[in-house]
């Protein structure tokens, strides 16, 4: 089958949230990318030249073979196009059961913005054994094909939750899970105790953790600089700070 232009079209129109709710997949590319995920997610259509077909066994809906990369760049969000595109199938959204986080730790995003910060912490979380993120509804999509990239493969082996945060935390509380959030007046991470249970909440790129969660955090973090004192940039991003804030929790084990 030949890459036509109805399906041009139509994996184009998959960068639009809305279009790819409403068909319920999304685009992967990618040799490891699309190996890693396939696993997990249903391939509705890959899309490869025939030289990575000879080496890749993949069970799809439909293959579309192509004459070469330059084809795949009429549809690739890459700066330099992959041999291999896939159309894979959502998973089926499930409702997070908070008492997961009474035997595990669990992050919590609110309203991270931009696709590769959110990338970036879910391959975090895949390397520091976090299988659940909770998401707020302002959250980026997590099929959003630069959120995908950014993850590596690690989007199957991580589930996110979209929901509302608020009402999670209130429940969380409510059983004495311990909830932890970052910020410049909080204790130094180093210097305070740690459970291996328990809700980490990371706050907005520009505007931190809002007003009505930070009610509800019950330990306040502090990732100070260094030499401490002197004049460092303003804050750390996201994703960094989801990483050192991860690490130190694992290094306690």
């Amino acid at each position: 089958m030949a890459l036509s232009k109805n399906k041009i079209k139509y994996i184009q129109a998959l960068g639009k949230k809305k279009y790819r709710d409403a068909e319920k997949v999304f685009v992967a590319e990618g040799t490891k990318t699309v190996m890693d995920l396939m696993g997990t997610f249903e391939c509705k259509t890959l899309i490869a030249t025939s030289q990575w077909l000879a080496e890749h066994k993949i069970n799809a809906g439909e293959t579309v073979l192509v004459e070469s990369t330059d084809e795949i760049k009429k549809i690739s969000l890459l700066s330099t196009p992959s041999p291999v595109l896939a159309v894979l199938g959502q998973k089926e959204t499930v409702e997070l059961d908070y008492t997961v986080a009474h035997d595990n730790l669990v992050l919590m995003l609110d309203t991270i913005q931009d696709p590769g910060n959110l990338g970036t912490i879910i391959r975090v979380a895949d390397w520091f054994g976090i299988k659940q993120i909770i998401c707020s509804h302002t959250t980026a999509d997590q099929y959003n094909s630069k959120v995908v990239q950014a993850t590596m493969g690690a989007l199957a082996r991580v589930s996110l939750h979209y929901t509302d945060l608020s009402q999670t935390l209130q429940k969380a509380l409510d059983n004495d899970i311990p909830v932890y959030g970052t910020f410049l007046d909080g204790e130094s991470i180093y210097n305070t105790g740690l459970s291996q249970n328990g809700i980490i909440v990371m706050g907005n790129e520009g505007n931190g953790i809002s007003s009505e969660l930070e009610n509800m955090i019950s330990h306040r973090l502090f990732i100070p600089n260094f030499p401490p004192g002197m004049p460092t940039s303003e804050s750390l991003n996201v994703a960094i700070a989801t990483a050192i804030t991860c690490s130190e929790f694992r290094r306690r084990i």
